[in-house]
């Protein structure tokens, strides 16, 4: 069964133009904090604009729920291949938690980036943000709180081996790399 994501279908809804218009700002003020991928373009060459056209991540047909569409899988692959995801061009295999970290790791690391450079008073505005703007789930009290209970060293030794081998994307930042080192909480002010 072929499952996609909630930005996945915010993308398709939203439009792929609106996408990549963000995307390419964001990118050119900070281009070490965005994951470089071609497959919102590779879609659109393939004729997918999203829901614009039924066609994108999902199928939209008139009168039925959308439905993830298996024949964007070798335009997913021409992306793997383009970016280099895959070492020696083949799959890896990783368990659920991995992906969790791969996801959510640099999530907190660009949380740290953003109390580093004072732009929030304090690890809890960006608690309750986590929250209430991105369904971080609440019992878990927020990205950075759950961070420090994951421990700041764990999150950083696991960017610090993904941007070893995937890429600066990964990178820890150096908030949260002198905070591991010094056994420092990333809430603590």
């Amino acid at each position: 069964m072929l499952l996609f994501c909630n930005t996945c279908r915010l993308q398709d809804v939203s439009g792929y133009g609106v996408f990549l218009a963000v995307w390419k700002e964001f990118a050119k003020a900070f281009p070490d904090r965005v994951f470089m991928s071609p497959l919102i373009e590779l879609l659109m060459k393939n004729g997918r604009n999203g829901k614009i056209n039924g066609k994108g991540y999902y199928i939209y047909e008139k009168g039925s729920k959308p439905k993830p569409d298996p024949s964007i899988l070798p335009i997913i692959e021409e992306c793997r291949r383009q970016t280099k995801l895959m070492p020696a061009g083949k799959p890896i295999t990783i368990t659920d938690k991995e992906i969790l970290e791969m996801v959510l790791f640099p999530v907190v690391n660009e949380a740290c980036r953003v109390l580093d450079e004072e732009v929030v008073v304090r690890a809890s505005d960006l608690d309750t943000t986590s929250v209430l703007g991105m369904s971080f789930p609440s019992h878990r009290g927020g990205i950075v709180f759950w961070a420090d209970t994951v421990g700041a060293n764990h999150v950083y030794k696991s960017l610090k081996e993904c941007s070893e081998a995937y890429g600066s994307f990964y990178k820890p930042s150096k908030y949260l790399e002198e905070r591991a080192i010094k056994g420092i909480p990333l809430v603590q002010p």
